[in-house]
């Protein structure tokens, strides 16, 4: 897996095991990316990447030029690659990683993020509560990556795209 674009273009990023994780796809990262750029500017803005998983999303943030990525991963195993790979980048405190329940962590956050990714284990049951979880602490847009219906009561919906079975939302507060 490679990093698509930014200043860490083709770099190698080792995988967690796929009957883990589900890495998010290059095309769907670069379109995930795209669309955001035409939204906003990258430069001094944060992304908080809720369930890491490979820690791809997060580390395409910081290449394509966010100021400081925060990742979050459950899994001890899949925290363990994801330090790896992140090792390679550290830049001071401009990427974070943390350990634990994405949905605990994010309720008892202080920090806002620009763009929160939300990408939990598919039929896991949390969409809702994961968006619940981010609301307080998103001061721009959330992007949801799904493959069930999902309640967004209370949030915007700023565009939606489809891939294969998977949809890419994006979300904004509501104020």
């Amino acid at each position: 897996m490679n990093i698509t674009a930014g200043k860490y273009k083709g770099q190698k990023i080792i995988a967690p095991d796929e009957n883990i994780t589900r890495p998010t796809l290059s095309k769907v990262r670069m379109s995930v990316f795209n669309t955001l750029q035409a939204m906003i500017d990258f430069d001094r803005a944060n992304f908080l990447d809720m369930f890491a998983g490979s820690g791809i999303m997060g580390l395409e943030a910081l290449s394509r030029g966010f100021y400081k990525v925060v990742s979050i991963e459950k899994n001890k195993k899949v925290f363990n690659v994801i330090k790896s790979n992140f090792k390679k980048y550290e830049n001071g405190d401009n990427l974070k990683l943390i350990s634990g329940d994405s949905i605990k962590i994010c309720q008892n956050l202080t920090e806002k993020f620009d763009v929160i990714y939300i990408d939990p284990p598919y039929f896991s049951g949390i969409y809702e509560s994961s968006l619940k979880a981010v609301r307080k602490i998103s001061s721009g847009i959330i992007i949801l990556e799904h493959v069930t219906e999902v309640d967004f009561s209370d949030l915007i919906i700023l565009k939606q795209k489809k891939y294969g079975d998977k949809y890419i939302t994006y979300l904004q507060n509501d104020k």
